[in-house]
């Protein structure tokens, strides 16, 4: 393994925590203080520490921070499939860290931040299918090209999860992001509905490169 592989790697486990650990944070704080932060509060947190790791790592690994946008990535042909399976791990030791410590500093919250369904489970995979799309579809289409709009990528990337955590997540969750997902779950011990939110995003994910591929086909 090379020094700049570990770096990668690195990165990955220290953007994922970062999200999880402020994203699902805010949620387990909201709690604990009557609910102070909000709703807004909670959707604005998630989209500004998107937006800034992606800012601060986003030279180092790419910035995926996200299983479901790197197998994307992969099946769109611009990351490398031998790469894949360590950044999945990275990005899970990630998350798992940022819950143990939640954890550590609130041991009396019962779900940490994890993504449940309000409502029924189909309901949830159909949100997470289309936010995870939509998501993709906006990555695909400010990570590649001029470097002008690569400049602005992590602002939209951090504004669609924003209004994606705003509308979405009082029902799914928002997620969007197993990592994000498997993290509170494995800590927290709910486990009952975390296939939701390990096969939607992926297959949302998957779905908008598809559409991207189409779309930005050379005409003929």
């Amino acid at each position: 393994m090379t020094d700049l592989n570990i770096k990668k790697y690195l990165s990955e486990v220290i953007g994922t925590f970062a999200i999880v650990f402020c994203g699902t944070g805010s949620i387990v704080i909201n709690g604990e203080s009557g609910g102070i932060i909000t709703h807004v509060g909670i959707a604005i947190t998630f989209g500004l520490i998107v937006t800034t790791m992606i800012y601060a790592l986003g030279d180092v690994s790419g910035a995926h921070f996200n299983p479901a946008v790197s197998i994307a990535f992969t099946i769109a042909g611009k990351f490398s499939l031998k790469h894949l399976l360590s950044y999945i791990f990275s990005q899970v030791i990630g998350a798992v860290l940022a819950s143990l410590l939640l954890k550590m500093l609130f041991p009396d919250d019962q779900f940490l931040g994890a993504t449940l369904p309000n409502g029924p489970d189909f309901q949830s995979f159909v949100l997470e299918l289309i936010l995870t799309f939509f998501l993709m579809l906006v990555i695909m289409n400010v990570a590649h090209g001029a470097k002008e709009k690569g400049m602005f990528a992590g602002l939209a990337i951090g504004f669609v999860v924003l209004l994606e955590a705003m509308f979405a997540g009082p029902i799914s969750g928002a997620s969007m992001n197993p990592a994000r997902s498997i993290g509170p779950a494995l800590v927290s011990g709910h486990l009952e509905h975390l296939w939701i939110y390990l096969l939607a995003p992926v297959l949302g994910a998957s779905l908008g490169v598809m559409v991207w591929k189409y779309l930005s086909a050379p005409k003929n």
